[in-house]
C-alpha cells in the first residue's frame, strides 16, 4: 500500500507541475482537492450526523493539513526539482519518527539525514530557490501532522468515511485562492480533465492507501516508509517533467533514504496507530 501510494502520489505531482503554467501553483491545488474531495463524498457517502465532537476535530483537522500540505508542497515545485522538495519534505515524517520511536539510535539516523539535508545545499541553496526550500520544509511539517492525524481519523470512522468528509473541508479551503489563481483557466475542459487525473493520482488514491495502512503500521514505521518518496519523486520527475539531479543531490537523496530505512530497522515493534490512537 505504502509503496503504490508513493508511485501514485508523485507521477500525479510531476502531471501536476505541467498545469502550474496555466492554472498556477494554488489553481493546481484547489482542481486537485476539490476533484477528490467529490469523487470520495460521492463513493463513501459518510454519515453526516452522529458524530461527537472529537470525530469531527479531528476530521476538521486532518482537512486543514491536507490543505496546508497541499498548497506548501506545490508552491515548492513550482520553484525547485520534485525530487529535492521531497527529500526536504521528507525531513517532518522522519522528526515525527524519531520522536515517537524514543530511541537514541534514532538520532544518528537524524543525524544521516540532516547530512544528506546539507549536501543538497552544499551546491548552493541559491541555485535551489530559497523560498522553494521553505516551502518544502513548511510542507514536511505539514505532512508528519497528516500522518498522526489520519491515523486518528482512521481509529474514529468506518472505512474511508473520515477522509472523505477531511477531502471536502480541504476542497474547501484551497478553493477561494484557487480561483484566483486559475482564472479562467477552469473554463477550460482539458485542463480541468487534468485536474481530475491528478486528483486521483494526488489525493483519492494515495490518501486512501496511506489510511489503511496506517490501521496496519504503528506512526513510526509508515513515517520513516516515506523514504520511498524521494525515489519516486525522482523517477517521476525524470520521466515526466525531465529533471535530472547531478551526483552531490543524488547522493543527499540516498543518504535520506538510507535514514529512513535505517530508522525502520531499528524501531521496536508496536501496535498499529489506528488502534493505539484516542
Amino acid at each position: 500500500m505504502v509503496c503504490a501510494s508513493a508511485l501514485s502520489l508523485q507521477f500525479g505531482a510531476a502531471v501536476a507541475a505541467l498545469l502550474f503554467p496555466v492554472a498556477g501553483a494554488l489553481g493546481t491545488v484547489a482542481m486537485r482537492l476539490v476533484f477528490a474531495a467529490i469523487i470520495m463524498l460521492a463513493l463513501c457517502r459518510p454519515r453526516l450526523r452522529g458524530h461527537p465532537r472529537g470525530d469531527w476535530a479531528a476530521a476538521v483537522g486532518l482537512g486543514v493539513a491536507l490543505g496546508g500540505m497541499n498548497s506548501l508542497f506545490y508552491q515548492a515545485i513550482n520553484r525547485i526539482p520534485l525530487g529535492p522538495a521531497v527529500t526536504l519534505e521528507l525531513l517532518g515524517p522522519l522528526v515525527l519518527s524519531v520522536i515517537s520511536a524514543r530511541r537514541a539510535l534514532s538520532f544518528l539516523w537524524a543525524g544521516l539525514a540532516l547530512a544528506g539535508v546539507y549536501l543538497l545545499g552544499s551546491s548552493g541553496f541559491e541555485e535551489l530557490d530559497f523560498l522553494g526550500v521553505g516551502f518544502a520544509l513548511a510542507a514536511g511539517a505539514t505532512w508528519a501532522a497528516y500522518i498522526v492525524l489520519n491515523a486518528r481519523v482512521g481509529a474514529r470512522f468506518p472505512k474511508a468515511d473520515g477522509l472523505a468528509l477531511a477531502m471536502g473541508v480541504a476542497g474547501l479551503l484551497s478553493l477561494p485562492a484557487g480561483l484566483v489563481s486559475a482564472g479562467d483557466a477552469l473554463l477550460d475542459p482539458r485542463i480541468l480533465a487534468l485536474g481530475a487525473a491528478v486528483a486521483v493520482l494526488s489525493s483519492g488514491l494515495p490518501y486512501t492507501l496511506d489510511l489503511l495502512a496506517l490501521r496496519r503500521l504503528p506512526k513510526a514505521t509508515f513515517a520513516v516508509l516515506m523514504s520511498l518518496m524521494p525515489v519516486a519523486a525522482t523517477a517521476a520527475g525524470f520521466l515526466v517533467l525531465r529533471q535530472r539531479l547531478g551526483p552531490v543531490e543524488l547522493l543527499a537523496v540516498a543518504l535520506v533514504i538510507v535514514a529512513s530505512v535505517g530508522a525502520v530497522r531499528t524501531t521496536p515493534g508496536r501496535q498499529p496507530a489506528a488502534e493505539v490512537a484516542p
